[in-house]
Protein backbone atom coordinates (compact mmCIF):
# COMPACT_ATOMS: atom_id res chain seq x y z
CA UNK A 1 0.00 0.00 0.00
CA UNK A 2 1.69 3.49 -0.85
CA UNK A 3 1.86 6.21 1.35
CA UNK A 4 -0.71 8.54 0.20
CA UNK A 5 -3.08 4.87 -0.23
CA UNK A 6 -2.69 4.16 3.26
CA UNK A 7 -3.41 7.84 4.75
CA UNK A 8 -6.68 7.40 2.63
CA UNK A 9 -7.43 4.67 3.93
CA UNK A 10 -6.59 5.69 7.84
CA UNK A 11 -8.51 9.47 7.37
CA UNK A 12 -11.62 7.07 5.70
CA UNK A 13 -11.38 5.06 8.92
CA UNK A 14 -11.00 7.96 10.96
CA UNK A 15 -14.56 9.57 9.68
CA UNK A 16 -16.18 6.61 9.92
CA UNK A 17 -15.31 5.56 13.51
CA UNK A 18 -16.89 9.39 14.27
CA UNK A 19 -20.02 8.69 12.50
CA UNK A 20 -20.09 5.17 14.54
CA UNK A 21 -19.87 6.67 17.35
CA UNK A 22 -22.88 9.54 16.44
CA UNK A 23 -24.90 7.03 15.38
CA UNK A 24 -24.27 4.59 18.71
CA UNK A 25 -25.44 7.71 20.68
CA UNK A 26 -28.34 8.71 18.63
CA UNK A 27 -29.05 4.69 19.12
CA UNK A 28 -28.66 5.35 22.89
CA UNK A 29 -30.64 8.03 23.27
CA UNK A 30 -33.53 6.31 21.02
CA UNK A 31 -32.82 3.44 23.60
CA UNK A 32 -33.74 5.92 26.95
CA UNK A 33 -37.25 6.89 24.47
CA UNK A 34 -38.39 3.78 24.19
CA UNK A 35 -37.58 2.87 27.84
CA UNK A 36 -40.27 5.93 28.69
CA UNK A 37 -42.87 4.54 26.41
CA UNK A 38 -42.35 0.62 27.59
CA UNK A 39 -42.70 2.00 31.25
CA UNK A 40 -45.82 3.97 30.08
CA UNK A 41 -47.51 0.62 28.83
CA UNK A 42 -47.49 2.37 25.18
CA UNK A 43 -47.01 0.32 21.88
CA UNK A 44 -45.68 1.98 18.80
CA UNK A 45 -48.92 2.59 17.47
CA UNK A 46 -50.48 4.16 20.63
CA UNK A 47 -47.91 6.44 21.24
CA UNK A 48 -48.02 7.56 17.36
CA UNK A 49 -51.37 8.10 17.91
CA UNK A 50 -51.78 9.93 20.81
CA UNK A 51 -48.73 11.98 19.23
CA UNK A 52 -50.54 12.63 16.04
CA UNK A 53 -47.01 10.77 14.09
CA UNK A 54 -47.07 7.98 11.53
CA UNK A 55 -46.37 4.94 13.51
CA UNK A 56 -42.60 4.69 11.69
CA UNK A 57 -41.55 7.52 12.95
CA UNK A 58 -41.61 6.30 16.77
CA UNK A 59 -39.48 3.11 15.47
CA UNK A 60 -36.85 5.51 13.44
CA UNK A 61 -36.56 7.72 16.95
CA UNK A 62 -36.02 4.89 18.38
CA UNK A 63 -33.62 2.91 16.36
CA UNK A 64 -31.61 6.47 15.68
CA UNK A 65 -32.37 6.53 12.20
CA UNK A 66 -34.32 9.87 12.95
CA UNK A 67 -33.74 12.98 14.92
CA UNK A 68 -35.90 14.18 17.22
CA UNK A 69 -37.23 17.74 17.49
CA UNK A 70 -37.58 19.44 21.02
CA UNK A 71 -41.20 19.39 19.90
CA UNK A 72 -41.23 15.88 19.58
CA UNK A 73 -39.57 15.38 22.96
CA UNK A 74 -42.07 16.97 24.72
CA UNK A 75 -45.08 15.22 22.94
CA UNK A 76 -43.06 12.59 23.72
CA UNK A 77 -42.71 12.94 27.66
CA UNK A 78 -46.13 14.10 27.86
CA UNK A 79 -47.61 10.87 26.14
CA UNK A 80 -45.87 8.49 28.41
CA UNK A 81 -46.60 10.62 31.48
CA UNK A 82 -42.97 11.74 31.79
CA UNK A 83 -43.14 15.42 31.57
CA UNK A 84 -40.50 15.86 34.70
CA UNK A 85 -37.89 14.51 32.10
CA UNK A 86 -38.88 17.47 29.31
CA UNK A 87 -35.96 19.36 30.33
CA UNK A 88 -33.10 16.66 31.19
CA UNK A 89 -34.26 15.27 27.74
CA UNK A 90 -33.91 18.23 25.79
CA UNK A 91 -30.52 19.25 27.33
CA UNK A 92 -29.00 15.44 26.70
CA UNK A 93 -30.61 16.29 23.27
CA UNK A 94 -29.09 19.18 22.35
CA UNK A 95 -25.69 17.87 23.30
CA UNK A 96 -25.87 15.08 21.58
CA UNK A 97 -26.15 17.39 18.55
CA UNK A 98 -23.06 19.34 19.65
CA UNK A 99 -20.81 16.39 20.59
CA UNK A 100 -19.31 16.28 16.60
CA UNK A 101 -18.04 19.83 15.45
CA UNK A 102 -16.75 19.68 12.46
CA UNK A 103 -13.73 21.95 11.41
CA UNK A 104 -15.15 23.40 8.63
CA UNK A 105 -18.03 25.09 10.52
CA UNK A 106 -15.91 25.77 13.42
CA UNK A 107 -13.36 27.48 11.00
CA UNK A 108 -15.24 29.33 9.74
CA UNK A 109 -15.23 32.56 11.96
CA UNK A 110 -11.64 32.03 12.04
CA UNK A 111 -9.09 30.16 14.19
CA UNK A 112 -8.61 33.68 16.49
CA UNK A 113 -12.49 33.91 17.09
CA UNK A 114 -12.27 29.95 18.23
CA UNK A 115 -9.72 31.06 20.74
CA UNK A 116 -11.75 33.51 22.13
CA UNK A 117 -14.61 31.57 22.13
CA UNK A 118 -12.97 28.95 24.09
CA UNK A 119 -10.69 31.11 26.57
CA UNK A 120 -13.96 31.58 29.21
CA UNK A 121 -13.90 28.05 29.71
CA UNK A 122 -9.49 27.83 30.28
CA UNK A 123 -10.12 30.31 33.17
CA UNK A 124 -13.26 29.11 35.05
CA UNK A 125 -11.53 25.35 35.12
CA UNK A 126 -9.78 24.34 38.17
CA UNK A 127 -8.08 21.26 37.20
CA UNK A 128 -7.38 20.29 33.79
CA UNK A 129 -6.14 16.58 32.96
CA UNK A 130 -4.46 16.70 29.32
CA UNK A 131 -3.40 13.55 27.23
CA UNK A 132 -1.57 14.14 24.07
CA UNK A 133 0.11 11.16 22.14
CA UNK A 134 1.69 13.02 19.09
CA UNK A 135 1.89 17.01 19.93
CA UNK A 136 2.82 19.03 22.93
CA UNK A 137 -0.34 20.02 24.68
CA UNK A 138 -1.63 23.60 24.18
CA UNK A 139 -1.15 24.79 27.35
CA UNK A 140 2.30 24.04 27.45
CA UNK A 141 3.04 25.46 23.86
CA UNK A 142 5.42 27.83 23.27
CA UNK A 143 4.72 30.66 20.77
CA UNK A 144 6.79 29.62 17.85
CA UNK A 145 5.61 25.99 18.55
CA UNK A 146 1.71 27.16 18.35
CA UNK A 147 2.75 29.56 15.03
CA UNK A 148 3.94 25.93 13.57
CA UNK A 149 0.65 24.62 14.02
CA UNK A 150 -1.65 27.08 13.34
CA UNK A 151 -0.03 27.35 10.09
CA UNK A 152 -0.30 23.45 9.65
CA UNK A 153 -4.01 23.53 10.18
CA UNK A 154 -3.99 26.60 8.02
CA UNK A 155 -2.48 25.25 5.18
CA UNK A 156 -4.20 21.98 5.36
CA UNK A 157 -7.87 23.70 5.91
CA UNK A 158 -7.45 26.59 3.13
CA UNK A 159 -7.61 29.01 5.91
CA UNK A 160 -6.74 33.12 5.13
CA UNK A 161 -5.74 33.63 8.71
CA UNK A 162 -2.61 35.67 10.33
CA UNK A 163 -0.80 33.12 11.92
CA UNK A 164 1.01 35.59 14.36
CA UNK A 165 -2.10 37.08 15.49
CA UNK A 166 -3.69 33.73 16.24
CA UNK A 167 -0.65 32.24 17.83
CA UNK A 168 -0.35 35.16 20.14
CA UNK A 169 -4.39 34.87 21.30
CA UNK A 170 -3.74 31.27 21.99
CA UNK A 171 -0.70 32.20 24.64
CA UNK A 172 -3.65 33.18 26.87
CA UNK A 173 -3.91 29.03 27.80
CA UNK A 174 -0.15 29.60 28.78
CA UNK A 175 -0.70 32.63 30.54
CA UNK A 176 -3.43 30.69 32.47
CA UNK A 177 -1.35 28.16 33.24
CA UNK A 178 1.20 30.56 34.98
CA UNK A 179 -1.50 32.47 36.67
CA UNK A 180 -1.71 29.20 38.93
CA UNK A 181 -5.38 29.91 39.45
CA UNK A 182 -5.95 26.12 37.56
CA UNK A 183 -3.88 22.50 38.93
CA UNK A 184 -3.02 20.58 35.72
CA UNK A 185 -1.64 16.98 35.34
CA UNK A 186 0.06 16.40 32.15
CA UNK A 187 0.54 12.53 30.81
CA UNK A 188 2.40 13.29 26.81
CA UNK A 189 3.44 9.82 24.85
CA UNK A 190 7.69 10.53 24.28
CA UNK A 191 6.74 10.73 20.27
CA UNK A 192 5.17 14.25 20.71
CA UNK A 193 8.73 15.42 21.55
CA UNK A 194 10.52 14.22 18.76
CA UNK A 195 7.91 15.36 16.15
CA UNK A 196 9.92 18.78 15.15
CA UNK A 197 6.84 21.55 14.17
CA UNK A 198 8.49 24.91 13.58
CA UNK A 199 11.97 23.92 13.10
CA UNK A 200 14.65 22.18 15.45
CA UNK A 201 15.34 25.43 17.34
CA UNK A 202 11.37 25.88 17.94
CA UNK A 203 11.78 22.09 19.66
CA UNK A 204 14.63 23.28 21.86
CA UNK A 205 13.11 26.03 23.17
CA UNK A 206 9.50 24.42 23.33
CA UNK A 207 11.71 21.17 25.43
CA UNK A 208 13.03 23.54 27.76
CA UNK A 209 9.60 25.30 28.54
CA UNK A 210 8.37 22.40 29.32
CA UNK A 211 10.99 21.65 31.50
CA UNK A 212 10.34 24.48 33.64
CA UNK A 213 6.82 24.32 33.35
CA UNK A 214 7.04 20.89 35.07
CA UNK A 215 8.61 23.10 38.17
CA UNK A 216 5.80 24.88 38.85
CA UNK A 217 3.73 23.66 41.97
CA UNK A 218 0.40 23.19 40.10
CA UNK A 219 1.89 21.32 36.95
CA UNK A 220 2.31 17.19 37.35
CA UNK A 221 4.11 16.09 33.95
CA UNK A 222 4.07 12.83 33.21
CA UNK A 223 5.63 11.47 29.97
CA UNK A 224 5.36 7.55 28.60
CA UNK A 225 8.62 6.82 27.42
CA UNK A 226 9.74 4.96 23.84
CA UNK A 227 9.30 1.43 24.26
CA UNK A 228 7.15 1.33 27.40
CA UNK A 229 5.60 -2.31 28.64
CA UNK A 230 1.74 -0.90 27.87
CA UNK A 231 -1.21 -1.66 29.32
CA UNK A 232 -3.71 0.66 27.53
CA UNK A 233 -3.16 1.84 24.13
CA UNK A 234 -1.54 5.11 22.69
CA UNK A 235 -5.21 7.23 21.43
CA UNK A 236 -6.01 10.43 20.55
CA UNK A 237 -5.46 13.10 22.75
CA UNK A 238 -8.40 14.72 25.28
CA UNK A 239 -8.55 16.81 27.93
CA UNK A 240 -11.09 16.89 31.06
CA UNK A 241 -11.90 20.04 32.08
CA UNK A 242 -13.00 19.68 36.33
CA UNK A 243 -15.12 16.20 35.64
CA UNK A 244 -17.23 17.99 33.26
CA UNK A 245 -16.40 18.07 30.04
CA UNK A 246 -13.86 16.81 27.54
CA UNK A 247 -12.90 18.09 24.58
CA UNK A 248 -11.10 15.85 22.10
CA UNK A 249 -9.26 16.76 18.18
CA UNK A 250 -9.40 14.16 15.64
CA UNK A 251 -8.74 15.26 11.97
CA UNK A 252 -12.02 15.64 11.00
CA UNK A 253 -13.66 17.38 13.72
CA UNK A 254 -13.36 18.03 17.50
CA UNK A 255 -15.27 15.51 19.94
CA UNK A 256 -16.90 17.42 23.26
CA UNK A 257 -19.32 15.43 25.59
CA UNK A 258 -20.98 16.34 28.94
CA UNK A 259 -21.86 13.33 29.51
CA UNK A 260 -21.17 11.66 33.04
CA UNK A 261 -20.39 8.19 31.48
CA UNK A 262 -18.51 9.43 28.97
CA UNK A 263 -16.40 11.18 31.11
CA UNK A 264 -16.09 8.27 33.15
CA UNK A 265 -14.45 6.40 30.61
CA UNK A 266 -11.80 9.11 29.29
CA UNK A 267 -10.59 9.50 33.23
CA UNK A 268 -10.15 5.75 33.16
CA UNK A 269 -8.16 5.63 30.53
CA UNK A 270 -6.38 9.03 31.83
CA UNK A 271 -5.40 7.23 35.10
CA UNK A 272 -4.25 4.05 33.14
CA UNK A 273 -2.31 5.89 30.78
CA UNK A 274 -0.86 8.33 33.71
CA UNK A 275 0.02 4.93 35.64
CA UNK A 276 2.57 4.16 32.44
CA UNK A 277 3.96 7.50 33.07
CA UNK A 278 7.39 8.26 34.64
CA UNK A 279 7.65 11.46 36.46
CA UNK A 280 10.49 14.17 37.60
CA UNK A 281 14.27 13.38 37.42
CA UNK A 282 13.07 10.14 35.18
CA UNK A 283 10.47 12.41 32.76
CA UNK A 284 13.40 15.00 32.91
CA UNK A 285 15.75 12.44 31.32
CA UNK A 286 13.42 11.74 28.89
CA UNK A 287 13.43 15.57 27.55
CA UNK A 288 17.03 16.05 27.79
CA UNK A 289 17.00 12.71 25.30
CA UNK A 290 14.59 14.46 22.95
CA UNK A 291 17.26 17.04 22.82
CA UNK A 292 20.09 15.54 22.00
CA UNK A 293 18.59 13.50 19.47
CA UNK A 294 17.26 16.71 17.96
CA UNK A 295 20.79 18.01 18.64
CA UNK A 296 22.21 14.95 16.65
CA UNK A 297 24.93 14.66 19.50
Amino acid sequence: MTNTARSDHLLESTVLSEQDQIQDARRAFGNRLRGLRLDAGLSGVDLARQCGWHKSKISKIEHGTQVPTESNLRAWADACGAVEQIPELIASHRQLDEMWEEYRHAFRAGLNQQSARIRPLYERTKLVRAYESQTIPGFLQTRDYTRAVVADVSRFHGLAEDVDLVAGGRMNRRRVLESARCAYSFVVEAPALYAVRGGVPAMLEQLDYIERAASFPNVALGIIPLGSHRNIWPGEGFYVYDDVLVRSEHWTGGYRTKRPSEIAIYLRFFNLLRDQAVYGDAARAELETARRRLRGT
